[in-house]
C-alpha cells in the first residue's frame, strides 16, 4: 500500500509539468513535446505484458525493485538533460519502470490477501488516489521553485522507495515463481495459454470502456468547463475541483463502498452496476446541453462547474464500485496461475483501449463543435459505459467471471 502510494506521490508531482517544462524551459517543439511523452506511454503500455511475466518467472519483489530503481534514474535524467536523444530515453525508461512494478505490485498484493482480495484492493485504490491527489500539488509547489528541484526530488522519493522496499518488503513463497508451473515452459507457450483463455480476454475487452470514461476527468471534463468557464482563474480552479472530488471522494468512501457492495452482490453483478454507474454519470452533462448557457456571470460560471464536478464524483462512486472486483476477477480468471502476466496483457489490453477511445472522443468533441451538437460526446460515452454493462452483464450470466472449475479459489495461508 505505501509502496503505491509513495509511486504514484513521486509521479504526479512530475508528470503534470514535464509539458510545460519541455515547451517552456527547453523551448521544444510541440511535435516533440508529444513524441517525448508518447515514447513514455508507449514504452509502459507495450512491455506490460513483458514485466507481469517476468514478475512470474523471477519473483514479484525483484520487480517491484528494479522499476522503483529504473524511475529514479529516469527522473533524474528528465531534470539534469536538454538534448533530445537523452530525453527520449529517460521517458523511455520511466515507461518501462511502470510495466516492470505495475503487474508485480498487483500479483503481489492478491497472493498475499489470500480470500480478502477484495477489500485488500479497496484499500490499495485508497492509497492509490491519495497519492494522485496529494502528488500535483507538492509538485506544484516545487516546480514554482525549479522543475530541476521537482524532477530531483521526485528520483528521490524513488531511491529512497527502492531501499526500503529491498530492506522491508517480505519474499513470499509464490513471489519466487516456482508455484504453479510459474516457471515450467517457454514464454510463448504460457502467453499462448493466456490468449486461449477466452473468458478474460472477453473481460478484458469489456472492461476497456471504463478505463476510457473514467479518463474522461483528464480530458473531456477539464476541456468542458473551459469551453464554457474560460482559460482564467475560475476555469483553472473549476478543473483542480474536479480533480478533488474525484480524489477525496474515493478516499473517503472506497472502504465503505466496498463492504457495501460486498454485503450485497456477487462480483460480477457489482461490475455491472459499477459500468452502468461510470456510463450514467454523464447524464448531467448530457441535460446541461439543454440549458441554454447565459453569455457571462455566475450562472455560466455554475453551468460551466456544477455538471463536470457532479459527472467526476459519479465516475468515482462507479469506479468505486468496480475497482476492488475487477483486480479479484482477473485473478479467478487467471486461475490463480501466471498472475501477474494476466495482469499486464490486461493492462495492455486497456492501454490500447484507452488510446483508441481518446481518440473517438476527441473526435467527437470536434464533430459536436463543427455540427453544433453539444450532446453527441455525452451521448456516445452513456452509450459506451451502457455498452460495456450489458457485456458485463452477460459474461456473468452465462458463468464467464467465475474461476475455472479446475483451479481451487485462494485460501489463506
Amino acid at each position: 500500500m505505501a509502496n503505491q502510494f509513495t509511486i504514484n506521490l513521486g509521479f504526479y508531482m512530475l508528470m503534470p509539468y514535464l509539458a510545460a517544462h519541455l515547451s517552456g524551459t527547453l523551448g521544444l517543439a510541440g511535435w516533440v513535446v508529444g513524441l517525448v511523452l508518447g515514447v513514455r506511454n508507449f514504452s509502459q503500455q507495450g512491455m506490460f505484458l513483458v514485466g507481469g511475466t517476468l514478475a512470474d518467472r523471477l519473483g514479484y519483489k525483484p520487480m517491484i525493485v528494479a522499476g522503483c530503481l529504473l524511475r529514479t534514474v529516469g527522473f533524474a535524467t528528465l531534470g539534469l538533460v536538454d538534448s533530445l536523444t537523452a530525453l527520449l530515453a529517460a521517458s523511455a525508461a520511466t515507461g518501462l519502470a511502470g510495466a516492470l512494478f505495475n503487474p508485480a505490485v498487483r500479483a503481489y498484493l492478491a497472493a498475499d490477501a489470500g480470500e480478502r482480495r477484495v477489500e485488500a484492493f479497496a484499500l490499495f485504490n485508497v492509497f492509490y488516489q491519495a497519492g494522485i491527489l496529494l502528488g500535483p500539488l507538492a509538485g506544484m509547489v516545487l516546480t514554482g521553485v525549479d522543475f530541476r528541484v521537482t524532477c530531483l526530488v521526485a528520483a528521490g522519493i524513488f531511491a529512497l522507495l527502492s531501499i526500503v522496499q529491498i530492506r522491508a518488503l517480505p519474499a513470499r513463497r509464490k513471489d519466487a515463481g516456482q508455484e504453479r508451473g510459474a516457471t515450467s515452459g517457454s514464454v510463448l507457450a504460457q502467453w499462448r495459454g493466456i490468449l486461449a483463455n477466452r473468458p478474460f480476454l472477453l473481460f478484458s475487452a469489456a472492461m476497456i470502456g471504463s478505463y476510457v470514461l473514467t479518463f474522461q476527468v483528464y480530458l473531456s471534463l477539464p476541456l468542458e468547463v473551459r469551453r464554457l468557464g474560460g482559460d482564467g482563474q475560475f476555469g483553472t480552479a473549476a478543473v483542480a475541483v474536479l480533480f478533488a472530488v474525484s480524489g477525496l471522494s474515493t478516499i473517503l468512501g472506497q472502504t465503505r463502498v466496498t463492504a457495501w457492495c460486498t454485503a450485497r452482490y456477487e462480483p460480477g453483478q457489482a461490475l455491472v452496476r459499477g459500468l452502468a454507474a461510470m456510463g450514467l454519470a454523464f447524464v448531467p452533462l448530457l441535460l446541461a446541453t439543454a440549458v441554454p448557457a447565459p453569455d457571462s456571470g455566475a450562472g455560466r460560471w455554475l453551468l460551466a462547474a456544477l455538471p463536470p464536478t457532479l459527472t467526476a464524483l459519479l465516475l468515482a462512486v462507479g469506479t468505486m464500485i468496480a475497482y476492488p472486483f475487477e483486480m479479484d476477477t482477473i485473478v479467478r480468471l487467471s486461475g490463480d496461475r501466471l498472475v501477474a502476466t494476466h495482469y499486464g496483457l490486461y493492462n495492455t489490453i486497456c492501454g490500447i483501449g484507452i488510446t483508441l477511445g481518446n481518440l473517438l472522443t476527441g473526435a467527437a468533441l470536434d464533430a459536436a463543435r463543427s455540427a453544433g451538437m453539444p450532446a453527441l460526446p455525452w451521448i456516445s460515452l452513456t452509450v459506451l459505459g451502457l455498452a460495456c454493462a450489458a457485456a458485463l452483464y452477460g459474461l456473468h450470466a452465462t458463468g464467464r467471471l467465475r474461476a475455472p472449475a479446475s483451479e481451487p479459489r485462494p485460501t489463506m495461508v
